[in-house]
């Protein structure tokens, strides 16, 4: 989906237009978001099929949110959730529209290489806080930038979302992050999506809405892989990502 939307995207779009050409894609692949209609607890049913936010929106993203074409310098995450044969597909990319600043290349480049870093951790013998661990040190102390708290990756396999819950950073207190010390084990599917911020880790969001928000109005990003941890370490289960342009040139 992600290959069909980088030949797809544009200047001017809308997130309704994305939005349908995500649906109908997915059915001409003969799946479904699994997004559509998902209702958690205390949120209404998700109304789209894939999650679009914009710029200093960091995730959960509504089609009908934001209603402007997107215009050159908008960052758009892409957040697709997809149903095939009984199993899930849930992966999310960060595009931006015309040349990037320096400041969006930076944070594009640190939500690609700490989810690579992260990733290379999810092994047998490790915990899900070497994880963290990776993805923190890089995004924080090399990059400078903020990963977003209280947001973070998940199980995945029949279920959109299972345990173990697999947190971007360490936990500050005690029982923040009951799965850190959890050993990863073969055969267990995760999905881990780095969250980050030009300028803050807090977020805002008003009660019974999706879109989630930066405190500060900072841009963010946000990158996910889908991965089987394996004996011999991780598999990479949405190989070909990595690959896809993020600048949109047209």
């Amino acid at each position: 989906m992600h290959k069909r939307l980088v030949d797809f995207l544009a200047v001017g779009q809308t997130l309704a237009q994305i939005d349908k050409f995500v649906g109908d894609s997915l059915k001409a692949m003969k799946c479904k978001s699994c997004f559509k209609d998902y209702r958690p607890g205390g949120l209404p049913p998700f109304p789209s099929n894939a999650c679009l936010s914009v710029n200093e929106c960091v995730v959960h993203g509504t089609a009908g949110y934001y209603r402007a074409g997107m215009k050159p310098g908008d960052v758009l995450k892409i957040d697709i959730g997809v149903s095939h044969r009984g199993w899930i597909g849930d992966a999310a990319w960060t595009y931006v529209f015309g040349e990037p600043t320096p400041v969006v290349r930076k944070l594009l480049d640190a939500g690609k290489e700490s989810l690579r870093l992260g990733i290379e951790q999810l092994r047998p013998g490790n915990t899900y806080k070497d994880f963290a661990i990776a993805v923190q040190t890089h995004v924080e102390k090399n990059c400078g930038l903020h990963l977003v708290r209280g947001l973070g990756g998940h199980g995945y396999g029949r279920k959109l979302h299972t345990p173990p819950f697999v947190s971007n950073v360490l936990p500050i207190f005690p029982g923040e992050w009951p799965d850190a010390d959890r050993p990863c084990e073969p055969g267990v599917l995760v999905a881990v999506e780095p969250m980050i911020a030009v300028g803050t880790s807090k977020i805002e969001q008003s009660p019974g809405t999706w879109p989630i928000f930066t405190a500060d109005g900072s841009l963010a990003a946000h990158h996910e892989h889908d991965v089987l941890i394996t004996e011999d370490g991780p598999r990479l289960m949405t190989e070909g990502l990595d690959d896809l342009p993020d600048v949109i040139t047209k």
